[in-house]
């Protein structure tokens, strides 16, 4: 199902129904402040595995990262200093994705790794779902390296390639093609270890 929801204003009935969907272990690609994602359910460790085997990703190697709504939750699944909250408030909703040490709230797939990555983006659409739906929602690019950047930009042609997988495409516009910018907090002092769109305000 392609969906078309408005970022300025997306209609809490369509909202209702994504939420239903990752309820049910299904899994969702949306748009971001930065590139189109696919995720589900992030405590659903069922529908995390199959979008993990679907990208080729090792849960215990990769970094997984998970969209919060807001700061208040972060808290609830990674340890967060205090001058790392600090440079997080200063710099969320953004296109950042901090590295931080997972905490036991999260399902044993996040722990091998001992760190998930958090993001809040710029995007009410995205954020919207997961305030709604209570949980985070795993986040994962639909980009691979091969795509032509129409296929991981514009809506209908992300639907024509992945409408097999995901149980919705959410068409919020044309997405962007730079990544977000990942943020090393684990330990005493940030490092940047990928500069993308987001430029870091310390």
């Amino acid at each position: 199902m392609l969906l078309k929801l408005y970022n300025e204003n997306p209609n809490p009935r369509e909202i209702e129904k994504i939420v239903t969907i990752l309820r049910d272990g299904g899994t969702v690609i949306y748009p971001t402040d930065t590139l189109y994602a696919i995720g589900c359910d992030a405590l659903n460790v069922r529908a995390v595995e199959k979008i993990c085997d679907l990208k080729g990703i090792d849960p215990q190697k990769s970094n997984l990262s998970i969209i919060c709504n807001d700061l208040s939750i972060i808290s609830e699944y990674a340890k967060v200093s205090n001058p790392t909250f600090k440079l997080m408030k200063r710099n969320l909703p953004g296109p950042f994705t901090f590295i931080l040490s997972t905490t036991s709230s999260l399902p044993k797939i996040y722990k091998k790794k001992k760190t998930v990555g958090i993001r809040v983006p710029d995007n009410n659409i995205i954020r919207e779902i997961v305030a709604q739906l209570g949980n985070p929602v795993l986040s994962t690019t639909i980009k691979d390296q091969d795509d032509e950047i129409e296929y991981t930009t514009n809506p209908e042609l992300i639907y024509e390639k992945w409408s097999d997988f995901a149980d919705i495409v959410v068409d919020g516009g044309i997405g962007g093609i730079e990544p977000s910018t990942v943020v090393d907090c684990t330990s005493h002092d940030p490092v940047i270890i990928r500069q993308g769109k987001g430029e870091l305000n310390f």
